[in-house]
């Protein structure tokens, strides 16, 4: 018999709701997914959105409508049940959260699998650079900021960025491995001056955890894919349905093979 992968046995123990909590710390070295699934209606201009905005809303993977495995990502995965909680929002509002969807699928949903930044942690530690919230059992923390995303229809908004403390002696290295990573929201859109980007209280993120910064280090920011999770909140929307942030898909993918522009969608 073939021993599973961690992938594999972290999808299987969200699956059982064995694990609940966020993903930052599971399967180190596998590519991990935000998630957003609309119906089938405004599902090509929230395509269009993506393409136009590709450090926030980098795609993995479109799944037509109904399609509940992620084929490409993990053969034998469900959209429904491999994340350990989902977000249900009608007209711009986060009305309950769910461990799965079975009871509320339909065959008129399209599902977006959009990189995460969780899949350069485990290079930028590989590389014996901190990573607080990892090292600390943490959420990353994140932030809504005033820069502004290219708008498509409904669909328009400010970035969400997450955080990382980081100490400048290591400025050149986690640009260059966060950066060829642009699946995964690439290299950082800002390091310094949160106040710069719109954030007035470092210690206290919007979504996620705080974490602590260590004498000499500054805070710098990588767009996120919680980022339409923002703008879902303003498109007033029928229905759609996000993942928890920090609970992501995790794939079978591993982060290196997303070096550069490897195009997982042809």
């Amino acid at each position: 018999m073939i021993a599973k992968t961690p992938a594999q046995l972290a999808r299987e123990s969200i699956r059982k709701r064995e694990h609940t909590s966020h993903t930052a710390n599971l399967a180190p070295g596998y590519v991990q997914a935000n998630l957003v699934i609309l119906p089938n209606s405004i599902a090509e201009d929230f395509l269009i959105f993506c393409r136009k905005n590709p450090k926030p809303c980098p795609l993995l993977a479109v799944l037509p409508a109904g399609v509940t495995e992620i084929q490409s990502l993990a053969p034998g995965s469900d959209i429904r049940t491999d994340l350990p909680a989902y977000r249900i929002w009608k007209k711009g509002t986060l009305i309950e959260e769910l461990g799965d969807l079975n009871k509320i699928w339909n065959a008129d949903l399209v599902s977006f699998l959009i990189g995460c930044s969780f899949s350069f942690d485990n290079l930028l530690s590989g590389a014996r650079i901190p990573v607080r919230h990892k090292d600390s059992g943490r959420n990353v923390p994140m932030f809504r900021t005033n820069i502004p995303c290219v708008p498509w229809g409904p669909f328009q908004g400010n970035m969400v960025v997450s955080m990382r403390p980081i100490h400048p002696r290591y400025s050149d290295s986690v640009k260059e491995i966060s950066g060829k990573l642009p699946l995964c929201h690439g290299d950082p859109v800002h390091w310094g001056k949160p106040e710069d980007i719109g954030i007035n209280d470092i210690k206290s993120p919007d979504f996620g955890e705080s974490v602590n910064f260590f004498s000499e280090e500054e805070p710098v920011f990588w767009a996120c894919g919680v980022t339409p999770q923002v703008i879902l909140e303003q498109a007033n929307l029928d229905f759609a349905i996000t993942h928890k942030p920090g609970h992501m898909f995790i794939s079978d993918l591993k982060d290196y093979q997303l070096f550069e522009k490897f195009d997982l969608l042809g």
